[in-house]
């Protein structure tokens, strides 16, 4: 008999596991709290609008290893339409001023030049360490390059780019624009700006303008729901078990060995295997109890810096709205919406580019911006309707700021808070990718195993700083692959 798998998880790294887990033979079950497969990677419908949680490009959608994985997983078919944006976004001020971030190297660098003549050798500095950046290829499961033939070309791809790991590996995005000396304020105001006061990895800033100039970090058409549908498809038809609206409250283990889990409505299912592709923090620490936990583990989770939970106001307007941005930044100092002071200002995302998100002649268009997990965790009920509540009013308010006369073409209002996040997906502290990319942890990755604890592992965006699709993807198959050597069996793509 094929040897049993429960994956814990519908989100992306859980679909991953469990379509390569049928490819190899193997009998899988996804078990998705949600009524949903896709976890963070959603998107929900209201009165013909669809509103999108995640999806704005995605790592891979032309060449490289993650490419290679989105083909197998359906994600990228060739019925799959890719949008690659001139502009990856306008940043505003509140004085009237604005500065744009060109996808395209080449076309960023003379904009940059063109506004800092004084800052030439620092703009072409900067531009030729994304052009390094760009011709790096990320194989797709990131660690764990056994063939001999991939990793001579992983080290031959990667020694051009060695520097940059070795130079940038460990600074900040605010270390690096000051050791480039700019001068102009504008650039300074701009470019110092752009992640606010984290400390966001510089080598993560270069690597991904470096993936938009190659056009390998496009937007898929019909956003993160068409995506999931797909994996779903694909995993379905490999005979694959979805079971949905069924939460795992505990992780089964006898003699430090997992044998299944136990459901919130107290079934018992039995496993060879328990791969969690759930949220991290739930996992180790309610799933299996704390009991096992490793020294790594214990750090991150102590000490690492988590991505600021979002609320999210999605606009379905009855009018076409273009727009030459897919995304702008709104840089801010005094306003709030509700209770939260926008620290970090608020992003505006206008959806005309992609036809499937509202009918004929109508716009969806969305407000972001952050809020801290401890503005929600306490929140009362009454208190909760009265903060929405507020938001909608705010945020109607902003979005008439923008353009005068808006309100009334306004169809439906639809706000999702931190508290949604957790509701719908469990995810620890409303932290939707995770681990903040930091100077300290941009190249630590946690293992998919936990010291202790046998046929047991992890996979999702928890192990990888950053989050994200691409490296939750290759995490299942790594998965997989690690599984598939346990058991004397050569690993198959089909």
């Amino acid at each position: 008999m094929a040897k049993k798998i429960i994956i814990i998880g519908g989100g992306i790294a859980g679909l991953s596991t469990g379509i390569y887990g049928q490819m190899n033979g193997f009998d899988t079950e996804v078990i998705e709290m949600h009524s949903i497969p896709g976890g963070q990677c959603t998107a929900w419908e209201r009165k013909g609008y669809r509103f999108d949680y995640c999806l704005h490009w995605l790592v891979g959608t032309s060449k490289g290893g993650f490419n290679q994985i989105w083909k197998e997983l359906n994600v990228i078919n060739d019925q799959t339409k890719i949008i690659d944006h001139e502009i990856f976004i306008k940043m505003n001020d509140e004085k009237d001023d604005s500065f744009l971030i060109y996808t395209n190297v080449n076309r960023w660098e003379k904009y940059l030049l063109e506004i800092a003549p004084e800052d030439s050798k620092s703009i072409r500095k900067m531009c030729k360490d994304m052009r390094k950046g760009a011709d790096f290829d990320f194989p797709g499961e990131i660690k764990g390059l056994k063939n001999l033939g991939k990793r001579i070309k992983f080290i031959y791809n990667f020694l051009p780019v060695l520097p940059l790991f070795i130079k940038y590996g460990k600074k900040d995005f605010k270390t690096y624009f000051r050791k480039l000396n700019f001068s102009n304020p504008r650039l300074l105001h701009f470019l110092g700006n752009m992640f606010g006061d984290r400390d966001f990895s510089a080598l993560a800033f270069i690597l991904m303008l470096g993936w938009f100039d190659q056009k390998n970090a496009g937007y898929l058409i019909g956003g993160s729901k068409p995506l999931t549908d797909r994996m779903a498809e694909r995993y379905r038809s490999l005979g694959g078990k979805l079971t949905l609206n069924k939460k795992v409250d505990k992780i089964i283990t006898e003699n430090n060995k997992t044998a299944g889990v136990i459901l919130s409505d107290g079934t018992v299912l039995n496993s060879d295997y328990v791969v969690s592709a759930a949220d991290g923090y739930t996992t180790i620490f309610k799933m299996l109890e704390g009991k096992y936990i490793s020294k790594q583990l214990k750090e991150a989770y102590d000490t690492w810096e988590l991505f600021t939970p979002i609320v999210q106001v999605s606009f379905g307007i009855n009018d076409e709205i273009k727009s030459d941005y897919m995304a702008q930044n709104f840089l801010t100092e005094n306003r709030t919406i509700g209770s939260t002071k926008l620290k970090q200002g608020y992003s505006l995302m206008n959806y005309s580019f992609d036809p499937t998100m509202a009918p004929q002649g109508k716009t969806v268009i969305v407000i972001r911006y952050e809020s801290p997990w401890e503005n929600w965790k306490d929140i009362k009920e009454g208190d909760y309707k009265t903060e929405k509540e507020k938001i909608k009013n705010d945020s109607i308010a902003l979005l008439e700021s923008h353009f005068s006369g808006i309100k009334e073409k306004i169809e439906v209002v639809d706000i999702a808070t931190p508290l949604t996040d957790v509701r719908y997906t469990g995810v620890w502290k409303a932290s939707y990718e995770g681990f903040l990319p930091t100077s300290k942890n941009i190249s630590t990755g946690l293992k998919n195993t936990i010291p202790g604890l046998k046929n047991f592992y992890l996979a999702g965006q928890w192990l990888t700083p950053g989050g994200g699709l691409p490296p939750s993807a290759g995490s299942g198959k790594k998965v997989i692959k690690m599984i598939c050597k346990k058991e004397g069996k050569k690993f198959e793509v089909r």
